[in-house]
């Protein structure tokens, strides 16, 4: 899984001439990898060898699936724009529809599950409405944001990575925030314009989508969650900014200093994108990090914290702490959750039908607990796509 995952990021980043020199085996595990890290559709452009046959039908695929899903997705977005405007409310579109609607983008580059949109507080019910008048229902709600889903869709593929059957959720969120690792960053206000429209909106500037994709990378690096597509979608984005957007982003309402939680998904993209990420930048919000998290940082790769590193961890992203009380709070919310949190769980388990069928979301905490200190337990998101390239069914309940 290393292998693979490392040499498949620095050929993202850094295309060479020479194919791997892998095993059968191996080159399933390739497949899993791309899937997980969402870069299938990327490689297929990027890549200047081809590899097996399997291999390459299985990026011609991907590709197809990336380009269908996207026609689907653009649809929905220009509905919801329309039926935005005539209800007299603001959205934001996030992460990956504002690459797209930047231009960073091409169709059928980069994959979207979902759709990401933010909308103020106030209107958040209004904007449930108007989701739901395109026959969506609301299927579950996180600390983070609603989650809806299509009243009538295809049922989950059960397939690797990609495909255009599989339904389109639509996030609506309120607030831009991730806990790190126990209390919530939040820079909602980054992103608004500053003169909105009704309607669909991209963000107030270039510097506030690389702060919100700075922060979500962030957020899942603690959770060791990461993808190597956010990687890409921050040095894609940094080749866009001048000396005036980094200093919009490092000396903006949140100053350098707010900016602590930015060291570490600069430092690994700059790992791989050694030439899009200016080590002056690093620098600058380099001493407000916590000395533990920089040290970690120094030597994090991608598969150290994203869905390829295949063990569950007890107390994932504990050195993110910026202080002892706060380490012992995130220590005490994973041996003791508080009932929001196993709520949330439960309801992931019961909504996502990639999950309904895995034993390990039946298990009490308690039990879960145990196998972590006892068994070391694989990961289920990354377990999933291994069985799946090596053509290992999973039965999934209905």
């Amino acid at each position: 899984m290393r292998k693979t995952t490392e040499r498949l990021a620095h050929e993202l980043a850094s295309p060479s001439n020479l194919a791997p020199e892998w095993s059968d085996f191996e080159w399933r595990i390739a497949q899993a990898v791309t899937a997980m890290q969402g870069i299938s559709s990327l490689l297929a452009q990027r890549l200047r060898w081809h590899g097996p046959v399997d291999w390459q039908r299985f990026l011609a695929e991907q590709t197809d699936h990336t380009i269908r899903r996207q026609q689907v997705i653009e649809r929905l977005l220009t509905e919801v724009n329309s039926r935005a405007r005539r209800a007299g409310i603001t959205l934001v579109a996030l992460k990956g529809a504002a690459l797209h609607a930047i231009g960073v983008y091409r169709a059928g580059e980069r994959p979207m599950g979902d759709i990401d949109l933010l909308v103020r507080e106030t209107d958040a019910d209004t904007a449930g409405r108007v989701i739901m008048e395109l026959g969506y229902s609301k299927a579950f709600i996180t600390w983070r944001h609603q989650v809806f889903a299509p009243n009538v869709a295809s049922e989950w593929s059960g397939g690797l990575g990609e495909n255009v059957a599989n339904p389109i959720k639509i996030e609506l969120h309120t607030r831009i925030a991730e806990r790190l690792p126990a209390f919530e960053t939040d820079i909602t206000a980054l992103a608004f314009p500053s003169h909105p429209h009704m309607g669909i909106n991209g963000y107030r500037s270039v510097a506030s989508l690389m702060a919100h994709l700075l922060l979500h990378a962030a957020g899942n690096m603690r959770a060791r969650a990461l993808r190597m597509v956010q990687l890409h979608d921050i040095a894609r984005l940094a080749c866009r900014m001048d000396d005036i957007d980094w200093e919009e982003l490092l000396s903006g309402s949140l100053g350098h200093r707010g900016l602590w939680w930015s060291m570490p998904p600069l430092r690994l993209t700059a790992r791989y994108y050694s030439a899009v990420i200016r080590r002056s930048i690093i620098s600058a919000v380099e001493p407000a990090c916590p000395l533990l998290l920089r040290h970690c940082s120094r030597r994090h790769r991608i598969t150290d914290v994203s869905w390829s590193n295949l063990r569950i961890r007890a107390f994932p992203g504990i050195e993110w702490s910026r202080s002892l009380p706060e380490a012992l709070s995130f220590v005490m919310s994973r041996v003791r959750p508080n009932s929001a949190a196993l709520a949330e769980l439960e309801q992931f388990a019961t909504t996502e039908k990639w999950a309904t069928g895995i034993s390990w979301y039946g298990l009490s905490h308690h039990r879960r607990m145990l196998r972590w200190v006892f068994s070391r337990p694989p990961r289920v998101q990354t377990i999933g796509p291994v069985r799946s390239a090596l053509g290992i069914r999973t039965e999934v309940s209905s």
